[in-house]
């Protein structure tokens, strides 16, 4: 089978590029980082979504991205917004995604991979820089000239299936894919039984999703909040 890195935060959207991966022939190595987050129920979940989906094996890097602050998710002096924000919110992660990238194509080139695939969304998200198509192309001019595989003419492809795709569209195909979206976890601050606020950003997009697919919700949500 072809290889594949696909980077697994143990949310909605990581869970469903996974097994679009998968479905799609490759034998997926999934990749998740402990970068100094709030909470590590989300790497619990990453670890049973790689199960559930057949994943070949799951690593775990740890790299504390928590120790320059900056973000409500690696600083819990920051609190996590509960309301709609203009421009990019506290949440944002400065850099996340291209230091994830950057881990993820040093072990795929290790793996002689021909694609890595990363779940960020430009259309029901909350307005990250680096989950935008832009990002993903300049990263995929990077890897085309900062890998051997490039340089020998074997290109690697950076992958972002779920770009274009409202989170109704994610979770109808993840379904369809047999997703177990029980086991995920996208809430900014779960806790440590990956039960949901049902307030923050990431909760919102889900619980409209849920609702926009004409699925029933399966998030587990903290004492108080109903489905």
């Amino acid at each position: 089978m072809k290889r594949a890195v696909v980077l697994l935060s143990g949310g909605l959207d990581s869970a469903t590029t996974l097994a679009l991966a998968r479905s799609q022939g490759h034998a997926c190595h999934a990749l998740s980082v402990h970068y100094g987050q709030r909470h590590a129920a989300e790497l619990d979940a990453a670890r049973a979504v790689a199960t559930q989906l057949g994943a070949v094996e799951h690593r775990v890097v740890t790299l504390d991205m928590g120790q320059f602050g900056g973000s409500a998710l690696t600083d819990p002096r920051i609190a996590v917004p509960e309301a709609a924000v203009e421009g990019v919110p506290v949440t944002y992660v400065p850099a996340r995604n291209t230091v994830m990238l950057a881990l993820a194509l040093g072990w795929a080139e290790v793996l002689e991979a021909g694609a890595l695939f990363i779940g960020v969304n430009a259309v029901d998200y909350s307005g990250y820089p680096d989950c935008r198509p832009e990002f993903i192309s300049a990263f995929q001019r990077l890897a085309d000239v900062a890998t051997r595989r490039a340089l020998e003419g074997r290109r690697l492809r950076i992958e972002a299936p779920l770009m274009h795709m409202s989170k109704a569209q994610i979770i109808r195909l993840g379904t369809e894919l047999g997703v177990d979206y029980a086991l995920t976890v996208s809430c900014y601050q779960a806790d440590a039984q990956g039960r949901a606020c049902g307030r923050c950003d990431a909760c919102r997009f889900r619980r409209q999703g849920f609702l926009d697919a004409g699925l029933p919700d399966v998030t587990r949500y903290m004492v108080g909040i109903s489905n």
